[in-house]
C-alpha cells in the first residue's frame, strides 16, 4: 500500500456521517414531522438516505488495504448532496435545492473512480 492510499481517514468519514446519519433520521422522524410540509420531510429524508449511502461506501471501503481515491469524493458528495437537502428542508430556502446536484454529481464520481480502481487491483 502506499502511503497516500490511507491519506483521507475514509472509514472514520464513514463511521461519522453513519452516526450523524442516524442522529439527523431520528430528528427528522421524531422533532420534524410535525413541523415540516411533508415535501420538506421527504426532502431530508433523501438527504438522511443518501448520506447512508455514502457512509457505508466509506465504511466498505476504508475497510479494505485497496487505494482509496473514491473516498474524499464520496464524503464530499454526501456533505453537499445531503447537507443541501437539510438546509433546503429547514430553512425553505428552495435555490439551495441549485448545489444538491453538484453533491450528486460528486457521489456518481466517487462511485465510477472507485469501480476503475476496483479494476485495476
Amino acid at each position: 500500500m502506499t502511503s497516500t492510499a490511507r491519506s483521507f481517514p475514509t472509514l472514520q468519514a464513514g463511521a461519522l456521517l453513519a452516526a450523524l446519519g442516524i442522529a439527523l433520521g431520528a430528528f427528522g422522524a421524531h422533532a420534524l414531522k410535525a413541523t415540516l410540509t411533508p415535501t420538506l420531510l421527504a426532502d431530508f429524508e433523501t438527504g438522511v438516505r443518501y448520506q447512508m449511502y455514502a457512509a457505508l461506501a466509506l465504511i466498505a471501503l476504508g475497510s479494505t488495504t485497496r487505494p482509496q481515491r473514491a473516498g474524499l469524493w464520496l464524503t464530499l458528495g454526501a456533505v453537499i448532496f445531503s447537507g443541501s437537502l437539510y438546509v433546503l428542508a429547514l430553512s425553505g430556502v428552495k435555490w439551495l435545492g441549485a448545489i444538491t446536484p453538484i453533491g450528486g454529481a460528486l457521489l456518481i464520481a466517487g462511485f465510477v473512480i472507485l469501480a476503475l480502481d476496483a479494476r485495476q487491483t
